[in-house]
Formats: structure tokens, sequence, C-alpha cells
């Protein structure tokens, strides 16, 4: 008998690689993808369209489309994707992928690379930019690229299975153009991409097991890293344990439980509780320099750490015990090992209340007249559940960051680099994100114009967002810091300010200006209740200025000022 004759035939099924990658985004679960269109993505976005299964959203600028896709991966607690073309392109998002990176979230950036016979050859072609890779490397988590058609979807999945791992980041993916046009062979199944979770040693979680029963004033530290650890978290907390939180790491224990400091993190109340904690498990937290005033704050101790990325362990304080491993798998280990209750000082727990309220009463007076907007807006983004993205403002700094209470973590999205003007863009991606909720955006007006254009993308896709843009002309903590450090010497923080209404105007966008802070409340409770975005924009230069002015980090220390 011949063999060859009597085999099944299978015909062999082919399409092109720009086909298939969409096709393999679509079986992961990828419902949007945003970026910029260029004849270098094209066959990726012709797939994308043809096929119907992914929603693109065509932002103004790839800075834009990297912003949106990571609040988009953070809102929905899955992969974000953004896909750009090659050379300045691709540097436009790079920028915005330091955010991402920076805050740890799961993007998966397709970017593309010239024809691969004149590929890292410095010859000058068309598009191409001499290291290119490097740029990528610098700002990814991982950086992989596509040579070989048919390899195609198992480095796709490499890519997402990179994103998506514990400790989360974004990823980019390099695709030359003439690749994307080649035939590659259709798996007959796809699915989804592995992601693997790292369990902790079962010998160390004894150990912290011991240390939490002997403790009576034991605190978890919940950085950004504890997102996917809730559930466990409020079970301590639940158990006796305490809670505070970096500003990444709000709501992962309810932001209103009486044990919980929040993310009142760094004041003086906040010292006199860490002084007394006699056990501080730090949980997916970098200890930031602008949460721990450059490390310079005491934390209680003994000091234990729990981080997916073993390098972290001991980075920015000396630990006495350092747990590798998940977050939520470490935690849900912990309960395992400890009694349903643990019989801990309950004083203690009302010197975190009584921290708490003493911080939000600071934030409150500090605020003067804006307080009502501020308490409006804690009052709805909390009780609605509602996204709440801020961009770097004074407004942000002072309340957003802090008392505007959050529903849960992942609803709470803000620049954690630092940088301004994120804060439009990453409205689209959070909005996307949570369809049936009202997205509420913090801006001001110095941050709001560098990525002006991304109103024009609010309004094509009827986003529902509702912005609170405060306007002072300036911006205003470079202003403050100008006056405070540098004899009122004010330069460079006075730029031109558009008409903001008949900006919106011209853009089909609604538009509410605020010259009285007692209508404040009125307005933005209509455009809650209304379908589609809104603008209003609160006019400081009328009503006046915060009541303490707000300059800044101390001098030489890290913070969020552009």
């Amino acid at each position: 008998m011949n063999i060859a004759t009597a085999a099944p035939s299978v015909a062999t099924r082919e399409e092109p690689v720009g086909d298939l990658i969409a096709r393999t985004l679509a079986e992961a679960g990828v419902k949007y993808a945003f970026g910029v269109i260029s004849i270098h993505n094209m066959p990726i976005l012709d797939a994308i369209l043809r096929q119907g299964l992914i929603t693109f959203i065509p932002a103004r600028g790839e800075a834009g489309a990297m912003n949106m896709a990571d609040a988009y991966a953070r809102v929905s607690k899955s992969l974000g994707v953004v896909i750009t073309s090659t050379g300045t392109a691709a540097g436009n998002a790079a920028g915005s992928q330091v955010e991402a990176l920076t805050a740890g979230s799961p993007v998966l950036h397709i970017t593309t690379q010239i024809d691969t016979p004149w590929m890292d050859r410095d010859r000058a072609a068309i598009h191409d930019v001499p290291r290119q890779p490097d740029m990528l490397k610098a700002v990814s988590k991982a950086y992989f690229r596509l040579w070989d058609a048919n390899a195609t979807v198992p480095m796709v999945q490499a890519a997402m299975t990179a994103a998506l791992s514990a400790p989360s980041g974004p990823v980019s993916l390099e695709i030359p153009v003439d690749v994307q046009r080649m035939p590659a062979v259709i798996p007959f199944r796809i699915g989804l991409p592995p992601v693997a979770r790292l369990a902790p040693d079962p010998q160390q979680l004894d150990t912290l097991a011991d240390l939490v029963k002997k403790a009576k004033r034991p605190m978890l530290y919940l950085g950004g890293g504890s997102r996917n650890a809730t559930a466990a978290a409020t079970a301590l907390v639940e158990r006796g344990l305490c809670a505070v939180t970096s500003t990444n790491g709000r709501a992962c224990v309810a932001e209103d439980h009486p044990r919980n400091l929040g993310a009142f993190n760094m004041t003086p109340q906040a010292q006199a509780v860490y002084d007394r904690c006699d056990l501080m498990i730090v949980v997916g937290s970098r200890l930031r320099g602008n949460e721990t005033r450059n490390n310079a704050l005491r934390l209680g101790k003994p000091l234990v750490q729990i981080d997916a990325e073993a390098s972290q362990g001991g980075r920015n304080y000396p630990v006495d015990l350092f747990v590798h491993g998940d977050a939520a798998l470490a935690l849900e280990g912990l309960l395992e090992r400890l009694p349903q209750s643990l019989g801990t000082d309950e004083a203690f727990a009302a010197e975190v209340l009584a921290a708490r309220v003493k911080g939000e009463e600071g934030i409150s007076r500090g605020l003067g007249v804006y307080s009502v907007l501020a308490d409006a807006l804690r009052d709805r983004v909390h009780k609605g559940a509602l996204p709440f993205v801020r961009d770097v403002t004074i407004g942000n700094s002072t309340f957003g960051n802090r008392y505007v209470r959050l529903a849960a973590p992942h609803l709470g999205v803000h620049a954690l680099g630092g940088g301004i003007g994120q804060g439009i863009a990453m409205a689209v991606g959070a909005t996307l994100a949570a369809p049936g909720k009202k997205t509420v955006a913090l801006l001001g007006d110095g941050g709001a114009m560098v990525n002006i254009g991304e109103l024009a993308t609010i309004v094509d896709n009827a986003c529902d967002t509702v912005f609170v843009m405060m306007n002072d002309k300036a911006y205003g903590v470079i202003a403050n810091i100008q006056d405070a450090q540098y004899a009122n010497r004010q330069a460079y923080c006075r730029l031109h300010t558009p008409d903001f209404g008949l900006l919106a105007e011209s853009m089909g966008l609604p538009h509410v200006r605020i010259t009285n802070i007692d209508a404040f409340e009125a307005a933005f409770d209509k455009a809650l209740a209304e379908a589609g975005p809104v603008l209003i924009e609160v006019d400081m230069t009328v009503i006046g200025p915060y009541a303490e002015a707000f300059g800044g980090p101390p001098a030489g220390a890290a913070g969020g000022a552009r």
C-alpha cells in the first residue's frame, strides 16, 4: 500500500500575516485596539476592518494611542493593544509607553519595521530609524521581532503572555511590513495565551504566618501589584490587620473601611502609625520616593515584602523577610495559615482611622471653596463605581489622588510617572473599558494642551466622559514653586490659553463654564446624567485660588511636576 495515498488529505489553509495577527488578537479576547494608521501597518488594520472582530480606535497621535491602551488595560483588567508605525511613529509612543512601564500596565505595542532586506543596515531607507529596537527595549518589559511568517501565532502569544504575566508591563512586537504581507499557515486552533502565576515558597509563608500571629499592630502596605489580591487583602483586614496603600494600590481594601488608612501614607499622623506598627507587610509596591519622602519615612518593623519581581526585594528598604510570588497567591496562602480572628490591638485600629480622618480634614481645609467640588466628586465617583482618570494637575495632587474615593482598584487611572497631559487620552481607554458607566476625568488647562487633539477622538467615539478642567491659565504648580523657591520669578508657566468654550464648540463637544463654585454640583450631576462627553471648565481666575498654595514636593525631592 502506498502510505502517501492512503493518508487523509488536509488542505493547507493560508492567509497573510496581517490577517493572522488580527485573528490571533481576536481569539485572545481583544475587543479594542488603538493607534494611528500608516502605510506600514495597513496590512494589519485592513484585516481588522475586514474581519470586524476588533474595534480600532484611531487616535490623533501615537502618544495618545498608547495612553488609551494603557488606561484600557487598567480599567478592563485585561490586555491593552496599540498599533503604530515604524520610526517616528514608534518614537511618538515611547514617552507614553514609559508611563505604562511605570504603572505595570499589560499593553501589547505592535509596531512595524521597513522591509527585511533593508532592515538594521542603516542604509537610510525611507522610514528607517537606526537602533529602533534599542529604543523599544528601553521602554518595554520585553521586546520581540517577527521574522518568519509561520511563527506569527506563537510570537504574538509570547508577547501577550509576557505583557500579562506578573510583573505585568508593556511589550513591544516589531513586524516588518513585508512580513505582514507574507502568506502564513493558519493553525487548526489558536487559543488563549498562557499566563502563569508564581507560587510563593510555603516555608516563607509559614514564617510570615508566625510573625502575623505574634503581632498586635500588623499592617498591610498595598501597592499596584496588589490589584489582583483584593479579596485576600480584605479578608486579612477583617481578621485584624490594618492597611495603608500607595496611590496605585488604592481600594485594594475598601476606601471607606475603618481599618484602612488609604493613600494618606505620608502625613505626620501616618508616621506616628508606622512607629507603633509591630509588623508591616509590603505587597506589590516599589515604595516609590514620592510616597516615602525618598525613603526617609520610617516604616513598621519587622518589615516583610511580597513581590512577583525578585529584583524588587529590599531595593528601597532593608527587609526582614522577602516572599517571592504572586500577591494573591501569597495572601491567600497566608490566610490559610491564620486563625479567623487574630486578637490584634483595637486601639491601634482606632489610631489608623483617626489618622485618615485627620488627613481628609487637612485636604478639605486646604481646598477652601473648592471643597464643594471635591466632595461632589468624592460622593459620585465612589457611589457610582465610576472610573476616575486624573491628569497631573494641582487638583489631582491635592485631592484627586487621596480624597476622592475609588470603588475598586481598577477604576483609578492616573499618570503614575508624573508626566502631564495624558488625562484626555487615558479617558478614552477608561471609558471604552467600562461600558454603561460614566468616566470622570480631572484635568488642568496646561496639561490638557499637550494632547488636546484627543478631544476629537472623544467626540468621534461618543465617549461617556465628564471632564472637569481646573483652569488657572497657567502651569499652576510651577508658578507656585517659583513663588516659593525662586523669589516669585514666574517664567515659562503662563503660556497662551485658548478659549475652551470656542474650542469645544468647534469639536462638537458640550461645554459648561463654572464661574461660581456653587454652580458646580448641579452642572456635574447634569453631565453625569446625559449621554456622551461633556467638558466642565472651572474658571479659577474668576473663583480664586485654593486656600493653601500647592508648591509641589520639597526642593530636591521626587514629585509630579513636569
